[in-house]
């Protein structure tokens, strides 16, 4: 395994997780950050971890291709 696609692979992993401890428990992590408890801050928090959790998938699907590829 090359430097680059286990950089890619741990950034994929890390991006993942937390989006979906975002999109799972936005109140924990409102509560983390201190936030306040509005309807707004949650839809905010959920919106942020579904792009998170997108932006893992897609560069977990580069690393992927570049396993494939080499």
């Amino acid at each position: 395994m090359t430097r680059s696609l286990a950089l890619m692979t741990a950034i994929s992993g890390t991006l993942t997780v937390s989006g979906l401890a975002l999109l799972v428990r936005p109140a924990a992590v409102r509560n983390l950050l201190s936030i306040s408890e509005s309807e707004g801050a949650a839809y905010a928090l959920r919106i942020i971890g579904a792009m998170l959790f997108a932006a893992g998938l897609f560069v977990g699907g580069f690393a992927a291709t570049l396993s494939f590829n080499s």
